[in-house]
């Protein structure tokens, strides 16, 4: 061939600049790129070895080598793939955006293979122009008389190639870095970035420092193999060691046999794992191998709680691995990775178009190459395939969660309060995942237990059941025998019907602090009354969640109001004159107009007094707090929160008969922070006073 001193031929204006610096979003991705590209070579040579086309060497061995060269600024790419001849480097090369592997494929698309080809995006050569100011190509094709072909370009439009020496089939790519890019040609950098992208394609890759001195190891003689270069064989006589016997004789015992060994080249070692974990079939996978994998990609030494092996054919192909770590800090800080790859090459992390997000909460690898990439590989084109890939990695998370819950559920509990924030989080973010773990959300009760929603609605309605029993019969009888009142109230019947519509919905009750809330719990207990403990701060957003997705529950919490198991069967009319002389004595002691007092006969008459908020109250509350507005909190939901008296109480009954007692207001005090005591913590003025309050209460006493 002549040599030859051309234009490349450019499809879109100012090409140049734009790969140099905008498409891509790191400089450091010209090594995947290049060495895609060689990945694809030998890919392309195989698949021709397969199909009858070519025959390859006896011995032949794929590889990918990259030589760092620092002192003369150069780093090489070669690989033993097909090569090229002049005219494909023109084809290929010389006109920018014309992709050969999309070439390849049309042509040989009838005679199917497994095997993928990475390339398919036309420009990654390019990217070699972001790091270098001249790039040199040395090819040899694979064809019959083919001559190998030399092409140079300085990063301008213009080339220049010519004949060249290259005697080995396959291709040397030559890059002359610039000034701001000399840390590629180091070899530690060099094998940080081949690790981050490359770890996994699927051919060895290797990479040495250029013109560097041979290093050498010794090994054991009959592990030398002929690819191994002998430098000097070595013999280890056998060690003797003098022993006396229990007689006092002496011998001499063998410690070390005789060993024949050998000195030779140091053997290379590929940088990556050609056949990844998730690459094979979940059947064919230990479990020591998925926690090995997990260890050496993520570098995270606790090990896994469990995983999820994705492998899928049809009707897309995707494989991979999702790991649950232990988490054992509160959701906001956690933070998992994703590593998206594209025929075992290395995307991005977290990529959101295919990951929902709250799998990003997760660690693990996903290898989809249907993925429609755009020209720099980094980035989604938008489309609805990417959207069933989301779909279905969702919903087989939720199987694989579900399906634990069913058929081990001892895991599943054991798992459970390391993993809960991720669901309730992605039960958050996803409609359809929420649909799928409704039933299998698990909620730990006062004794430890765990139970899932319908068990927690099966456990109130039990003890609903056995409570109200006995009135339940009497109700009957009743009914029998007011019949026909019944037939002339119907607009009051009407009426009713709609306000219990309105109270249909059967309560979970709940505990957010177990300790705070202790007096409240102690209550429940005596009742045989169970509540479930919501003690994460994503609880609060989660419970009006499934409250919406289920409209036959609520969600209260034990301080919300007193159930009537915990109360004596008294009428409001009975209780009216002591409700009316407290009110208006505690108004008086804690200067509040508003306060909203009742009094009920509580079962436990050493209860004194206790705070409810009600459950709407409450959740504004803690809306307003985490928008930053607590200060308006008790001027515009005071009216929510109720003092409750017990009339059973001898402290109470004191207040009630003594109400105009010099002590009274200090009682009154005492009491009302007490109640407020075992709802939420006082704030440092007022627990001050009740430190000093105290005090002045035992003097009282010893008095």
């Amino acid at each position: 061939m002549n040599s030859k001193h051309g234009n490349l031929s450019i499809n879109s204006d100012n090409i140049f600049p734009i790969i140099k610096k905008w498409l891509y979003s790191d400089h450091d991705i010209f090594y995947r790129e290049l060495i895609s590209n060689g990945c694809d070579a030998i890919t392309k040579l195989k698949k021709l070895d397969l199909m009858g086309e070519y025959e390859l060497a006896d011995g032949y061995e794929p590889k990918i080598q990259i030589l760092v060269n620092p002192e003369a600024k150069t780093l090489k790419f070669i690989d033993n793939g097909l090569g090229m001849t002049a005219d494909e480097v023109e084809e290929y090369i010389n006109q920018i955006a014309f992709s050969g592997a999309s070439d390849f494929l049309e042509k040989y698309k009838d005679k199917a293979s497994e095997e993928q080809i990475i390339g398919h995006f036309g420009l990654g050569f390019y990217s070699a122009f972001m790091v270098a100011d001249e790039v040199h190509i040395d090819s040899l094709s694979y064809q019959k008389d083919a001559v190998p072909v030399h092409w140079t370009c300085d990063g301008g439009t213009e080339f220049d190639m010519s004949d060249g020496s290259k005697t080995d089939v396959g291709t040397e790519i030559t890059l002359f870095l610039n000034e701001d890019c000399l840390e590629f040609a180091n070899e530690y950098r060099a094998k940080e970035v081949i690790q981050k992208y490359c770890s996994f394609m699927p051919t060895p890759i290797f990479l040495a420092k250029e013109n560097a001195p041979e290093e050498y190891e010794t090994i054991p003689a009959e592990e030398v193999t002929e690819k191994d270069k002998v430098i000097e064989n070595i013999v280890e006589e056998a060690k003797f060691e003098e022993k006396e016997n229990e007689d006092g004789t002496k011998e001499q015992v063998e410690v070390s046999p005789r060993m024949e060994k050998a000195k030779i080249v140091k053997r290379p070692v590929a940088l990556n794992d050609t056949h990844p974990l998730w690459a094979k079939h979940p059947n064919d996978c230990t479990d020591e191998e998925y926690k090995t994998f997990y260890r050496k990609v993520f570098q995270d030494y606790k090990e896994p709680l469990f995983w999820i092996h994705l492998n899928m054919d049809y009707p897309f192909n995707l494989k991979g691995i999702l790991y649950f770590p232990k988490i054992n800090t509160e959701y906001d800080s956690i933070e998992g990775t994703i590593k998206l790859y594209n025929n075992q090459v290395f995307i991005a992390d977290n990529i959101k178009e295919v990951i929902p997000e709250f799998l990003m909460l997760l660690k693990g690898v996903i290898d989809c190459p249907d993925l429609p990439l755009n020209v720099s590989r980094s980035a989604l084109q938008n489309d609805g395939f990417v959207q069933k890939i989301s779909d279905y990695i969702t919903k087989k998370v939720a199987d694989k969660l579900s399906g634990m819950c069913k058929t081990d559920k001892e895991s599943y509990e054991k798992y459970w309060d390391d993993i809960s924030p991720f669901i309730k989080f992605g039960c958050l973010k996803d409609e359809k995942f929420c649909d799928k773990m409704n039933d299998y959300i698990l909620f730990k009760n006062l004794d430890d237990k765990y139970l899932t929603l319908p068990e927690c609605l099966k456990t109130e309605e039990g003890t609903a059941d056995s409570k109200d029993m006995d009135s339940e019969n009497a109700d009957n009888a009743s009914e029998n025998t007011d019949e026909a009142s019944k037939d002339t109230e119907n607009t009051s019947e009407a009426d009713t019907d709609t306000e219990e519509e309105k109270d249909s919905r059967k309560p979970v009750y709940y505990v957010t602090d177990r300790q705070q809330q202790g007096q409240y719990i102690k209550m429940f207990q005596e009742q045989d009354m169970d509540a479930v403990i919501l003690d994460h701060n994503i609880d609060a957003s989660f419970i009006t969640q499934l409250e919406r997705r289920n409209e036959n529950i609520k969600f209260v919490r034990i301080d919300a109001d007193l159930t009537d198991s915990m109360k004596e069967d008294v009428s409001e009319e009975d209780l009216k004159e002591a409700k009316d002389t407290l009110t208006e004595t505690f108004r008086k002691a804690l200067s509040n107009e508003n306060l909203n007092v009742n009094v009920e006969k509580l079962k436990n008459a050493e209860i004194s007094s206790v705070i409810t908020l009600s459950e709407e109250g409450r959740r504004m509350q803690d809306m307003m707090k985490m928008y930053g507005m607590a200060g308006m909190d008790s001027s515009m939901f005071g009216g929510d929160q109720t003092l409750i008296l017990n009339a059973n109480n001898e402290l109470v009954k004191y207040i009630l008969e003594n109400k105009d007692s010099e002590h009274v207001p200090v009682f009154c005090e005492q009491l009302y922070d007490l109640a407020l005591l075992s709802n939420h913590p006082l704030s440092p003025d007022a627990m001050g006073k009740f430190v000093a309050r105290s005090n002045k209460i035992m003097l009282l006493l010893a008095k």
